[in-house]
């Protein structure tokens, strides 16, 4: 149950701020905050804070039961498809605070049709405030707990690496790989993985955001393995690279200069080094090696109950990271007709380094 003590911190910014309330639209911030996870999907799911008053939820009234059930000890209203659902918003703030003028809203997520239709409600009332920044802050520093479901996803994932790694073999498709792999998962009680399961054989590698697909599994060729699970609103996400058959020298060197970068990173990670110098730590190593042109993405994104959080690993943020912090470390080089080689761990920064969420082995591992 969710102690709700990032609710108070939200409400008392609030305050701060001069506003009469604050609008939550995305449905992540609203399980961060309360709880309860749901994604509406074209329906409305919406919280609103008060600064002088109690939190209400609103949400499709299906769903009414599924909030209480968390322990949500304020208000949660429901309606059905058929109604006005922003007219029945705006009773319930008006019944809370008589001149509801100014608003904070989180812009990066609230679209135009939403907006318009709740200024329809408050056509005199100021939209002006950005919740959006202040709620990545706020969540960008784990607690203690988190960490520890952050840790039981990680279990999850070191799982369907070890079922995943059993089921390569020469001839089996890609999508053969990630069934028997999620399927282990789900009569473990882990219905659902936190993206897409990536598979990649071969040359298909190298295609960093590609899709696991028929294609089939051959000997002397890198197989990279990009998966994550959800546990309890948590997730995992951790990509490895195994070997099937013989490799060339290029596929061996390729190998080991991404993992030689993936342990530098790991090993600088720790409070008051930014962003950007993190980045570079593994990039320097990729780019002497002659494949700095094949590493064509960041080192890393925040995560924490979704796979992509505040904030982005990269050149050019220059973040402090600080105790608490939780983000991958995951560089890539990615050689087309060649091959593909990703190796990442989540992480979150301790107060002299970091500890990952995943264990499985990042040795060239041999498998089939």
């Amino acid at each position: 149950m969710a102690d709700y003590s990032q609710l108070k911190q939200v409400q008392q910014w609030i305050g701060k701020q001069g506003m009469d309330l604050g609008y939550f639209s995305n449905f992540q911030t609203i399980q961060y905050l309360t709880g309860f996870g749901s994604d509406p999907i074209e329906r409305v799911l919406a919280l609103f804070v008060f600064p002088d008053a109690d939190p209400f939820l609103f949400c499709p009234a299906l769903e009414v039961e599924a909030v209480k059930d968390t322990g949500w000890p304020y208000g949660v209203y429901g309606y059905l498809d058929h109604e006005n659902a922003y007219a029945m918003i705006a009773d319930q703030i008006k019944a809370r605070t008589s001149s509801p003028a100014k608003w904070a809203i989180e812009m990066g997520n609230l679209t135009i049709e939403r907006f318009n239709k709740m200024h329809e409600q408050f056509p005199d009332a100021m939209f002006d405030l950005d919740a959006t920044d202040y709620i990545a802050n706020l969540r960008v520093i784990k607690t203690p707990h988190e960490i520890e479901l952050l840790n039981a996803a990680g279990a999850e994932a070191d799982y369907a690496f070890e079922i995943g790694f059993k089921a390569v073999a020469a001839g089996v498709p890609e999508q053969r790989v990630a069934a028997e792999l999620q399927y282990a998962l789900m009569k473990r009680g882990v219905m659902n993985m936190s993206f897409d399961t990536l598979i990649q054989a071969g040359a298909h590698a190298a295609e960093p955001h590609g899709a696991t697909g028929a294609n089939k599994i051959e000997n002397n060729e890198l197989i990279l393995f990009d998966l994550g699970t959800i546990h309890e609103g948590y997730i995992s996400d951790a990509s490895r690279t195994v070997a099937l058959g013989k490799l060339s020298d290029k596929q061996a060197d390729i190998y080991k200069v991404c993992l030689e970068a993936q342990l530098a990173a790991m090993d600088a990670a720790k409070p008051g080094i930014t962003a950007a110098q993190l980045d570079k730590v593994a990039r320097d190593i990729i780019s002497k090696a002659g494949y700095g042109e094949y590493f064509i993405h960041r080192l890393g994104h925040g995560m924490g109950q979704s796979e992509h959080e505040f904030p982005s690993i990269m050149e050019g943020n220059d973040l402090v990271l600080k105790e608490g912090m939780c983000f991958s470390i995951e560089p890539g080089i990615y050689i087309p007709d060649v091959a593909g080689v990703r190796i990442e761990d989540c992480v979150h920064i301790t107060a002299d380094g970091c500890e990952p969420f995943t264990h499985t082995s990042k040795d060239l591992t041999y498998v089939g």
